[in-house]
C-alpha cells in the first residue's frame, strides 16, 4: 500500500509523528495523580475546546448529520472513552512496556473486523509485516511481562481497551467516508468526554480541586497524544486503510518504553531495544507493501 500525499506533506512522515505523539500519553498518565477517568475526561474536553475556533467553519456539515450518523458517532465516542478509561487504568497496575505491548493486538482485531464487516482481506505482505512486528512487540516486554498479581489486572485492562479502540477505529473508517476529519473527531471526542463525565458523576469522583500541575498534564494530553496523535490518525483514515492505521500502535511500545526508561526510570533491556528495531521493520513492510482487497 503506497501512501498518498496531501498538501505536500508525506503521509509516512505524518504517520511517524503520530506514533511519537501517542507514545507520550503513558508518560503523562504515569505523572498524574488524578483518577484515570478524570484524566481521560479532561483530555477529551480540552481537546474539543482547542477545536472550537473551527466549529463555525463546519457548522453546515454538523447540522446535516442524520440520526443514524449521530448514533454511529455516539457508539464510536463511547468506545473511545471506554478505551481511555481501561488503558489508563492499566498503567496503575503494570509498566508502560507491558501495557503498551498488549495494544499491539489491535491490528489483529481490526483486520478481522475489516474481514467480516467490510469484506476485506489482507495480502501476504500485510500478514508478514504484522507477524514480524507483533513478534518484536512481544519480545519488548519479556523482561517484565507477568501473569500474576497486580500486573495481571493491568494486562487484562489493557486487552479490554484494545477491543474498545478497535471498535472505535472500525466505525471511524466507515464514518470518515462521509464526514470530515474535524466533524468526526469533534463529535467523537465530545461523546467520549460525556461518557466519562457520566462515569465520574455516578462514582462521585470530584470534577475540581486539582493542582496546576495536574491541569498542565491534562492540557499536554490534549495537545500531544490526542491532537497530534488520535486526531491525526483519524484524518489518515481517509488515505490509509484501517488495518494500516491501527499498525501505528506497534510503534508505540518502542517509543513509550524508551521514554519510560528516560523519564520514569523503568528498566529497558538490550532485548527490548533489539525488539524495537524488529517492530519498526514489521511496520514498514506492512505500510509499504500491504494491500487490502475486497472479497467477491
Amino acid at each position: 500500500m503506497k501512501p498518498s500525499h496531501n498538501n505536500g506533506f508525506s503521509i509516512e512522515i505524518l504517520y511517524v509523528l503520530g506514533i511519537i505523539a501517542i507514545s507520550f500519553a503513558a508518560i503523562f498518565v504515569k505523572w498524574s495523580q488524578a483518577e484515570v477517568s478524570i484524566i481521560a475526561m479532561y483530555r477529551l474536553f480540552i481537546t474539543d475546546l482547542l477545536l472550537i475556533p473551527l466549529l463555525w467553519k463546519y457548522r453546515v456539515e454538523l447540522s446535516k448529520l442524520t440520526l443514524r450518523q449521530l448514533g454511529m458517532l455516539f457508539v464510536s465516542g463511547t468506545a473511545l472513552g471506554l478505551h481511555f478509561l481501561l488503558w489508563m487504568a492499566s498503567l496503575r497496575y503494570t509498566t508502560v512496556a507491558s501495557s503498551t505491548v498488549i495494544l499491539t493486538l489491535e491490528p489483529i482485531i481490526v483486520m478481522l473486523g475489516s474481514f467480516f464487516l467490510f469484506r476485506l482481506h489482507s495480502n501476504r505482505a500485510m500478514r508478514i509485516g504484522m507477524a514480524v512486528a507483533i513478534t518484536g512487540s512481544l519480545a519488548i516486554s519479556m523482561g517484565d511481562f507477568t501473569l500474576s498479581g497486580s500486573a495481571l489486572i493491568g494486562d487484562v485492562l489493557s486487552f479490554l481497551s484494545v477491543i474498545a479502540v478497535s471498535a472505535h477505529l472500525l466505525i471511524g473508517k466507515r464514518m470518515r467516508e462521509r464526514t470530515s476529519a474535524y466533524v468526526y473527531n469533534f463529535s467523537v471526542f465530545a461523546f467520549a468526554g460525556v461518557f466519562l463525565a457520566v462515569y465520574n458523576a455516578v462514582n462521585s469522583i470530584p470534577f475540581g480541586g486539582y493542582s496546576e500541575r495536574e491541569w498542565g498534564l491534562f492540557l499536554l494530553l490534549a495537545l500531544i497524544p490526542t491532537l497530534f496523535g488520535h486526531y491525526l490518525f483519524n484524518w489518515l483514515l481517509r488515505y490509509m486503510n484501517a488495518s494500516a492505521v491501527s499498525m501505528a500502535v506497534l510503534g508505540e511500545p518502542v517509543v513509550a518504553s524508551i521514554l519510560a526508561w528516560q523519564l520514569l526510570g523503568e528498566r529497558l533491556t538490550g532485548l527490548q531495544l533489539v525488539a524495537g528495531v524488529i517492530i519498526i521493520v514489521g511496520v514498514w513492510v506492512f505500510i509499504r507493501y500491504g494491500r487490502e482487497t475486497a472479497r467477491d
